[in-house]
């Protein structure tokens, strides 16, 4: 065959891949931030106020915000475990580690292409059977060579409401069994990660418990939006106020408690007193150990009509 003609069938095939699904653009995981550092007076009074007693802080930050920020000590990056180029948590620890932070990697049991997601029922009977298990072990076989400190966080926010994850649809023994057989395989894989288990907060939640042997750590999801305060509660909430019933759901587990996704939006004042308090050690949330700021806009709507909540420390420029 001659090298034109080669070349015509491999494009066509590439092509018929492409479209048909079987090559998916490799996706980066969430968080690596890309661009330089903001200046610090494009910095506003939304960055959690550090002192010397706060509990560690993190941040999820594709934006850069904190990179030169010496109170960061965990970089949050998410990523699904299909159609991701994992060798790109190269980078992610290269960045951790010249920062002194630790890595966290929430790992989301699908594609982030909403073409190619599975059922509930379907990515359930494929985790059980063992058909994901190569998926699972790939990603714990690239955490395992780098050289960051790696907590797992796997199918968070399981008791959630919202119909956001797939994962979210089934039962709490369903959820548990695969739970406990993706920190198998990734045992397996790296002896060294430390595993969260990441409800939301939601009553109910200890049915998903999956047990003390696969959780190092709890972490739960504290969101401050000042006008749903207002419309369904009459007055601003604080984040001790917000994080009170979640901690006391989960307080009797005797783990360490992280927030691991943290935002807050408002007028001066709400902003100020929840920047102000977030990272303060609470006499009534003895477990506490950190929190964990998502810098970015929200991913998945709140119920109308308040849209996407923007959480960015950093003011965006408007038209």
């Amino acid at each position: 065959m001659s090298n034109k003609k080669t070349k015509a069938v491999t494009v066509a095939l590439f092509v018929t891949l492409a479209t048909t699904g079987t090559i998916l653009a490799a996706s980066i995981p969430r968080g690596i931030p890309a661009g330089a550092a903001v200046q610090n007076d494009q910095i506003t009074d939304k960055r959690p106020k550090i002192g010397p007693d706060s509990v560690t802080f993190g941040a999820y930050d594709p934006h850069g915000d904190f990179t030169n920020d010496p109170n960061s000590k965990i970089e949050h990056i998410f990523l699904p475990w299909e159609d991701v180029d994992l060798s790109t948590l190269t980078l992610a620890d290269e960045y951790a580690q010249k920062r002194g932070r630790k890595l966290l990697i929430t790992v989301e049991p699908w594609s982030w292409s909403t073409d190619w997601r599975s059922t509930p029922e379907k990515l359930l009977e494929g985790i059980l059977a063992g058909r994901y298990d190569s998926n699972m072990a790939a990603v714990c076989s690239t955490a395992a060579t780098l050289k960051s400190d790696v907590t797992i966080r796997w199918a968070q926010e399981m008791d959630e409401t919202e119909n956001r994850f797939t994962w979210s649809h089934w039962q709490p023994s369903s959820y548990v069994a695969a739970y406990r057989r993706m920190v198998d395989v990734c045992r397996k894989h790296d002896k060294s990660a430390k595993y969260m288990w990441s409800p939301k907060g939601e009553p109910g939640l200890a049915a998903f418990y999956p047990g003390n042997d696969v959780v190092d750590v709890i972490g739960l999801s504290v969101f401050g939006l000042q006008q749903f305060d207002k419309d369904h509660f009459g007055t601003d909430r604080t984040f001790a106020q917000l994080l009170a019933p979640k901690y006391r759901l989960v307080q009797g587990f005797a783990k360490p408690v992280m927030v691991a996704e943290l935002g807050y939006e408002g007028d001066s004042t709400y902003v100020g007193n929840w920047a102000a308090n977030a990272a303060k050690r609470y006499a009534e949330f003895p477990n506490l150990t950190a929190i964990v700021y998502f810098n970015d806009k929200e991913l998945y709507p709140w119920p109308k009509p308040y849209g996407l909540p923007n959480w960015r420390v950093v003011r965006e420029a408007t038209n």
